[in-house]
């Protein structure tokens, strides 16, 4: 099993023939993901690459499609409508890449989406990953594919460089990952590390978590004081910014620090205090994790 998507997941992409959006349009579908149909206003009825239908709205997608997954990789000024519009074409979870979304329109997506079914992953996120066999799988984003191993470890992060060294560890050192999903970095987003983890907890198979953590927000200490109640499945974690300057911004928009709130400090005593392993460093995410096992 997986959570979010499995290799049998039918995908819509938002702004297929943009740079971007082509680009690993044609490395999700060589790493075997179902792309069914792509998403391009005024380009409808032309295809992708001679493969993809390309149609002028979601709406006509979903439709002839049956698809229940969007990718966005759409301009920032206007993402925040493509999440939007995927919304009200009813899928089941949009995964928005789009990095620079102001936070005014996402402020207004997060109010349209109150009582939705339509999950939100990012957006400034690198996507989601549930790895399959012979290589393939669903690849929904930009993490590299070729990192990936089936197994039974997930992965939930908000940085997407360290998701792709967790997951690096784990497959060298030869666990595989049951799906691993980065939430972003951005101040307003979708998905949070608890919604993820318990969906994880939940999974007969996964059989263990790594939770990836930056400063800024309380994500991390939500999620720690969840899994001290419910959480039996061993559980590592790193936290990103323990060196940072309080009140300067690192990295992504959300990983600030200001009046004492959010520190790396606080969120690596939370995972502590709820029987979390946490790495000193990022080189040792996996090991970590494997002295649990």
């Amino acid at each position: 099993m997986s959570i979010l998507a499995n290799p049998e997941t039918r995908v819509i992409i938002q702004g297929i023939t943009g740079h971007y959006g082509a680009l690993h349009t044609r490395l999700s579908l060589e790493y075997g993901t179902r792309i069914v149909a792509g998403v391009t206003p005024g380009k409808g009825g032309t295809r992708f690459d001679e493969k993809v239908p390309v149609f002028n709205t979601m709406a006509d997608a979903v439709r002839e499609t049956g698809a229940k997954v969007s990718a966005i990789f759409v301009p920032p000024p206007l993402a925040a409508d493509a999440i939007l519009e995927a919304v009200d074409a009813e899928v089941d979870l949009v995964v928005c890449i789009t990095e620079g979304i102001p936070v005014k329109d996402m402020i207004k997506v997060k109010r349209a989406m109150e009582g939705k079914a339509t999950r939100l992953l990012g957006p400034n996120c690198p996507g989601l990953t549930t790895p399959g066999e012979g290589g393939q799988g669903c690849r929904i984003g930009i993490i590299p594919s070729l990192i990936h191993k089936k197994g039974h470890i997930g992965v939930v992060s908000r940085s997407g460089t360290l998701t792709y060294e967790a997951v690096s560890q784990l497959t060298q050192r030869g666990l595989g990952q049951s799906t691993c999903a980065g939430i972003g970095g951005d101040p307003v987003h979708g998905m949070s590390h608890l919604e993820i983890i318990q969906m994880m907890n939940d999974d007969p198979d996964t059989h263990g978590i790594i939770i990836i953590g930056e400063i800024g927000g309380s994500s991390e200490e939500e999620a720690a004081h969840w899994i001290k109640g419910h959480v039996r499945k061993p559980v590592a974690a790193f936290v990103a910014g323990a060196t940072a300057p309080p009140g300067r911004r690192m990295g992504h928009a959300g990983a600030i620090v200001n009046a004492g709130v959010g520190t790396a400090a606080a969120k690596i005593q939370a995972f502590k205090e709820a029987g979390v392993a946490v790495a000193p460093n990022p080189s040792l995410i996996a090991d970590t994790l494997i002295q649990l096992l």
